[in-house]
């Protein structure tokens, strides 16, 4: 059988492509800053552009698509959407409201460390696909302004899925490449993620949580009301919760049933739709798929699809390479210099690029470094700095993690706009009081040793 070469980058004009795809990169991102033209067009151009001068060829361009992400978006948004039509969330909404006694910071609090347990027994992105619809519900009907809400759920997801190993994406590649199992993620990083998450609890209330009231009318119809009159269609939401169990159970078998995630997420999304319009004749089935469809969020899906490739463009060129043996090269060969610039570096590199390409990147170059580093039981704390900074990293900017992207796309279409350096003036000073925590906590357990 034929082999077909790897593709070589290259630029126009000679020019070197490490520099042309790091250019293209901090074009991409300034435009997208700028908030001039929607992100997806953005991202898509920029795709194009890498294509267009030789940085990628298609065939290598498509292999930069995450597609286990798309699926698991796509599919998710679909689950969600039907479930939706139910009262479901409505429902969720107004009990969470009730056992707060529907006062907003309660209540942030509340959704907030439910979040992070969710995040951290699922994925991240799964858990905004379905708290974020509670959220908007929860404070349409309080009266009080969503934009926090939202924004709370984006860290405290990002958070608690840096608890354990299936919760978020890098948590993944460091575990099955360097045999790092789920107790011990559990074991040396969930301490310090309570901690963050109490911490971020107490930033959300100084910041938000303390000057928000609920007006008296709305807080007593909220406490009056009826979580079952909220269910719109029992049978609906009965299937929607069957469903979503199950997608959530192979979730926690996936490495058993050698399934991915987005493969699970639209087997899920096929039943539901099978169970919501069987009973249908042909001509309403077309109606009720086309509005379910609808509801999926295709400007950030396609934003990720351009955003994806830009990014491995920059990686395809060698940027992120040259980047990690820098920095290898810059702690000399010291563990404890070691284990901290990497938490530092990736913590910052995440809030630009994908952190899972970069932590893919480190991966191979910090086991090349184990004898120098003092053996493997002595490089054991420079991966949970490396999972500590690209995992808590990605709350920096919009652009950081999926779950900021996907609930950023959800606000979008509800009304609730999340701009690029809004998000950046809260989010970035929070996620460095996040990574000097762990600093502390990294030192403390590990490296002062």
């Amino acid at each position: 059988m034929e082999t077909v070469a790897a593709w070589v980058p290259h630029a126009p004009f000679g020019w070197n492509p490490m520099w042309v795809a790091t250019i293209m990169l901090l074009i991409v991102y300034g435009v997208i800053i700028a908030e001039r033209l929607n992100r997806a067009i953005v991202a898509l151009l920029g795709a194009l552009l890498m294509i267009a001068m030789g940085l990628l060829n298609q065939e290598e361009a498509i292999r930069g698509i995450d597609f286990n992400t798309i699926a698991l978006l796509t599919g998710m948004m679909v689950l969600v959407g039907i479930a939706r039509r139910s009262g479901l969330f409505q429902a969720v909404a107004i009990w969470a409201a009730q056992r707060a006694n529907a006062t907003p910071w309660r209540l942030m609090i509340i959704m907030s460390v439910t979040t992070a347990l969710l995040s951290a027994l699922l994925d991240n992105v799964t858990t905004v696909l379905l708290i974020a619809p509670v959220m908007l519900a929860i404070t349409k009907e309080l009266e009080v302004p969503p934009y926090p809400f939202l924004f709370t759920t984006i860290f405290a997801s990002n958070i608690g899925g840096t608890a354990t190993l299936i919760g978020d994406p890098p948590n993944i590649l460091i575990g099955s490449l360097v045999g790092l199992t789920f107790n011990q993620f559990v074991v040396n990083l969930a301490p310090i993620i309570l901690v963050v998450i109490a911490v971020q609890a107490l930033i959300n209330h100084l910041l938000w949580g303390r000057k928000m009231h609920a007006a008296p009318e709305a807080r007593k119809r909220v406490m009056e009301m009826s979580v079952r009159e909220a269910i719109m269609d029992r049978t609906l939401m009965i299937q929607s919760l069957t469903v979503m169990g199950g997608v959530i159970l192979l979730f926690a078998l996936a490495r058993q049933i050698h399934l991915e995630p987005g493969t699970i997420a639209l087997m899920g999304a096929a039943v539901l739709m099978l169970l919501d319009n069987y009973a249908h004749h042909s001509e309403e089935q077309s109606r009720r798929v086309a509005h379910t469809f609808n509801e999926v969020e295709w400007i950030t899906i396609f934003f990720f699809v351009g955003l994806f490739i830009v990014v491995h463009a920059v990686d395809y060129a060698g940027v992120l390479k040259l980047a990690a043996n820098h920095l290898v090269q810059w702690t000399g060969g010291d563990r404890n210099i070691t284990a901290y610039a990497i938490l530092w570096s990736s913590a910052v590199l995440s809030s630009i690029v994908d952190n899972i390409p970069f932590v893919a990147t480190m991966i191979p170059l910090i086991k090349a470094m184990t004898t120098t580093l003092g053996g493997p039981v002595a490089i054991v704390p420079v991966w949970w700095a490396l999972s500590l900074g690209a995992c808590l990293g990605g709350n920096g900017t919009l652009i950081g993690a999926s779950a900021n992207l996907t609930v950023a796309g959800f606000g979008d279409r509800n009304g609730v706009p999340f701009r690029f350096l809004t998000y950046m003036k809260y989010a970035f000073p929070m996620m460095l009081i996040h990574i000097a925590i762990c600093h502390v906590y990294l030192w403390l357990r590990y490296l002062s040793k």
